[in-house]
């Protein structure tokens, strides 16, 4: 479940993962305490000083995209939407740049509007200088017990071995 509200630069809301539907698993409100921020900047200037070698783990990665690819397609098919309730306000300070943007967002919402019987997606226009805010609510279903036989064909592979150790070791 995740619910959010941005307005201005504010974002409130909360992530909630539950097993069985009622065995509270991990929660998260937003924003954060002051002293939780703290923590993840000296975590983010710690990795900051760790190098990693990105073409060595993409070159490690080529290999893998197809075994990738139908672990997502599996992924996908374990996923069953219960609610999708999302409203955007989107504006620029352009009236022209507004109107076709919101334009390209509205054909996007209306396929996924069609794609999910549950899904209600809305945007607005605002012709009153640069927002982006937007309110949600959302709930998914995952069914982990279908996405374990994918799972395991995927570490079966030897290639995605190779690039899980190479991301471990740097």
């Amino acid at each position: 479940m995740f619910i959010y509200e941005k307005t201005g630069p504010e974002l409130k809301g909360c992530l909630k993962i539950l097993i069985l539907k009622k065995i509270k698993v991990y929660s998260l409100d937003f924003p954060k305490t002051e002293e939780s921020e703290k923590d993840t900047e000296s975590e983010e200037e710690s990795e900051d000083d760790e190098k990693r070698d990105v073409k060595k783990i993409l070159k490690l990665a080529k290999p893998c995209l197809d075994d990738f690819k139908e672990f997502l397609r599996s992924f996908v098919r374990c996923i069953k939407v219960k609610k999708m309730d999302n409203h955007l306000i989107f504006g620029l300070d352009s009236y022209a740049d507004t109107a076709k943007y919101i334009g390209y967002i509205w054909s996007l919402l209306i396929i996924v509007n069609e794609a999910h019987k549950n899904a209600r997606l809305t945007a607005e226009p605002s012709f009153n200088g640069s927002i982006f805010d937007g309110k949600g609510d959302n709930e998914l279903d995952i069914n982990i017990l279908k996405l374990i036989p994918a799972a395991i064909r995927l570490i079966l592979k030897k290639e995605v071995r190779t690039l899980i150790k190479g991301v471990r070791n740097g």
